[in-house]
């Protein structure tokens, strides 16, 4: 399973707009995490509704989002959660030709052997998304 390019995508296209089920944090850890499910989730930042502190979860992506493999150091495709769209958004970083894998980081929180040995440049799924766009050199012309 894997997303190809059906064309060539330039540089700062956005990709999928991939909608999320919220896992509630109990259920998550009584049920999900028992599951093949958890391996196919991202972390989730919410506010604890009895303290009201940040805390996490994890969240269920539909649509491409699910689909894409991991690259710790060839990935061509970033993500950036939007928490209040309930969304993650998959931009290209840069051109992609036709035919090319799209690939994202899973970041470290990987559940085979990382083929490609030890991460560089690796962006951890739980690295706010400024500070991704900060350290990925995009190169001129991008849309961040």
């Amino acid at each position: 399973r894997a997303v190809f390019a059906s064309q060539n995508i330039p540089s700062g296209t956005i990709l999928d707009v991939s909608p999320v089920l919220i896992l509630d944090p109990k259920e998550n850890a009584t049920h999900i995490e028992q599951t093949a499910l958890y391996h196919y989730t991202y972390n989730w930042p919410i506010k604890d509704p009895t303290t009201g502190k940040a805390t996490k979860t994890q969240a269920v992506v539909f649509g491409l989002g699910s689909m894409f493999n991991h690259s710790s150091q060839h990935q061509n495709v970033g993500w950036k959660r939007d928490l209040e769209r309930e969304v993650v958004v998959y931009r290209a970083l840069w051109d992609i030709d036709e035919g090319e894998e799209l690939c994202i980081s899973y970041g470290d929180r990987l559940t085979f052997v990382d083929v490609e040995g030890p991460p560089t440049d690796v962006i951890e799924e739980d690295t706010d998304a400024e500070e991704v766009l900060g350290r990925i050199e995009l190169g001129p012309g991008v849309i961040a």
